[in-house]
């Protein structure tokens, strides 16, 4: 056997050793977080949701908006706390790194599965480090303008900025966000250049916009809502494929960008390993607040249509739209270092 054969055979086992001792201590450490909860039943101290943006971003104002009716069900207090940079990178990754025991979860959106195409290299994988813990539901998205922008319809703002390529900027929650995706994918369908101008969240990027540093947004229902009536802004068009009943009478990007859809999903997801009684635990009380008025309402205000999925079929949601935002990102060009 010559010593290149030799080689490749010895790197082919040593992978494959790697990867039986990954799935192994993998296997070890959820077997070990759960024998601590049969001993020492969850939770028996405060909860973290690290929410990867921002205050005033999208998962932030949605995380707050049941935490403390989640921490009262549960029995412990539930803290939301921002770690935003990179797309939202830096905050899911200190999820992804952090024990599998229950008490560290990520509001997470799409923007999660777009990191994983968007960026070369991650220390993380959306999928094979997490597990979807309880889903909350889907918000579409409104294309907002400057008042003062000329512009009064997409096809008109489409119109300016194929006579002006590169003098206009859009501003997003940063590289990798689900605002920037959007808008990048609109950029592309539409056939124009327009500048990005990444920000910290959402608020910042809807900041960047009403001083006129940016002349459009793309940003989902939870962040847009409240400037509905702003004199300062004007809304354009709504990502989903058909009218919102949130916004009547802005009509669909797709009406003039034909086959344009983007929408997002919310939820709660744990570390890979993390024990199944603790995600039914959580699914269960994420379950109840959502039936409950005063939360149905909050959601309402914030654009969200709520949704009923057990983790098993949050966990296939989280596949299938990791593949669907892979060929939205490749459609869209866009690409985060």
């Amino acid at each position: 056997m010559n010593t290149t054969l030799r080689a490749r055979m010895n790197t082919a086992i040593t992978w494959k050793i790697r990867l039986v001792a990954s799935f192994l201590l993998s296997v070890c450490a959820a077997s070990f977080y759960q024998a601590v909860m049969a001993a020492d039943p969850w939770p028996t101290k405060p909860i973290k949701i690290i929410v990867p943006f921002s205050p005033g971003s999208v998962q932030d104002v949605l995380a707050r908006s049941f935490s403390n009716e989640l921490g009262a069900a549960l029995g412990e207090p539930v803290v939301v706390e921002n770690k935003a940079g990179a797309g939202g990178t830096v905050g899911t990754s200190i999820v992804a790194n952090s024990a599998a025991d229950g008490y560290t979860f990520v509001l997470a959106a799409a923007s999660h599965n777009i990191n994983g195409s968007l960026f070369n290299k991650l220390s993380f994988d959306p999928i094979r480090d997490f597990r979807g813990a309880a889903y909350i539901g889907t918000s579409s998205y409104i294309m907002m303008t400057n008042a003062e922008f000329p512009a009064k319809s997409v096809a008109e703002f489409i119109a300016l900025a194929k006579a002006n390529p590169g003098l206009y900027n859009y501003a997003s929650a940063g590289n990798g966000s689900a605002s920037h995706l959007a808008m990048a994918y609109f950029n592309s369908m539409a056939g124009i250049n327009l500048v990005h101008i990444p920000t910290k969240g959402t608020g910042d990027a809807i900041t960047e916009l009403l001083v006129g540093r940016a002349q459009a947004v793309i940003a989902a229902n939870v962040a847009a809502l409240p400037f509905a009536n702003d004199p300062r802004v004007r809304f354009l068009g709504v990502s989903s494929e058909k009218p919102s009943p949130f916004v009547p009478g802005v009509p669909p990007i797709g009406n003039t960008v034909k086959g344009y859809v983007f929408d997002s999903w919310f939820g709660l997801l744990a570390p890979a390993g993390t024990p199944t009684v603790v995600i039914n635990k959580v699914q269960s009380e994420m379950g109840k607040l959502l039936k409950q008025p005063e939360i149905v309402e909050r959601m309402r205000r914030q654009g969200i249509e709520i949704g009923n999925l057990s983790p098993a079929e949050f966990n296939q949601l989280l596949v299938r739209d990791y593949v669907r935002m892979a060929n939205v990102v490749k459609a869209s060009g866009a690409r985060a270092e």
